[in-house]
């Protein structure tokens, strides 16, 4: 009977920890940024450890995509300015030159090597640049805790898996 409720109480273990997906996290993340920036784009951007190339790690944009952020953040230049800077970066809406108005801020995250999340399609201001910042550090604080139950969860499967009968 002990073995039984060792196992039960694995499994529920397992299942609380399971129910949070990084990719989950990470989509949340994306859609609430927007929400917070007031706008309707935003994602995360990820920097390789030589700082040479940045790719979208995810993006969040309404259907039909009627600014063009995702072929804007491909075509523009602001993934080669976000590779090479370790700061926040902030670029100016102008409608006339395709220009959505774009803000990124660096994630802290020790699982990362270099990560925006980045907001756009409005102008931006300093107070938004501070939001930003903020909410960019929480972020880096719920991605590791997602990466950190992922691990917890590999782990509890081997000491199930291996646990005496």
């Amino acid at each position: 009977m002990p073995n039984n409720r060792v196992d039960v109480a694995m499994r529920e273990l397992i299942a609380s920890f399971s129910s949070l997906q990084a990719a989950d996290v990470i989509d949340r993340l994306a859609r609430t940024a927007a929400a917070v920036a007031g706008t309707a784009y935003s994602g995360f951007v990820r920097v390789d450890a030589l700082r040479q190339e940045a790719c979208p790690v995810h993006v969040h944009a309404p259907p039909g995509d009627p600014l063009r952020v995702r072929r804007w953040l491909i075509e523009s230049g602001v993934l080669k300015e976000l590779a090479a800077s370790p700061a926040t970066v902030r670029l100016a809406r102008d409608p006339l030159m395709g220009e959505p108005g774009f803000l990124a801020a660096p994630v802290p995250a020790a699982a990362w090597d270099h990560l925006f999340v980045w907001v756009a399609g409005r102008g931006f201001c300093d107070g938004d640049e501070h939001l930003l910042s903020r909410f960019a550090t929480a972020s880096g604080r719920a991605m590791e805790a997602a990466s950190g139950l992922e691990a917890a969860v590999r782990l509890l499967r081997g000491v199930r898996a291996f646990r005496p009968v």
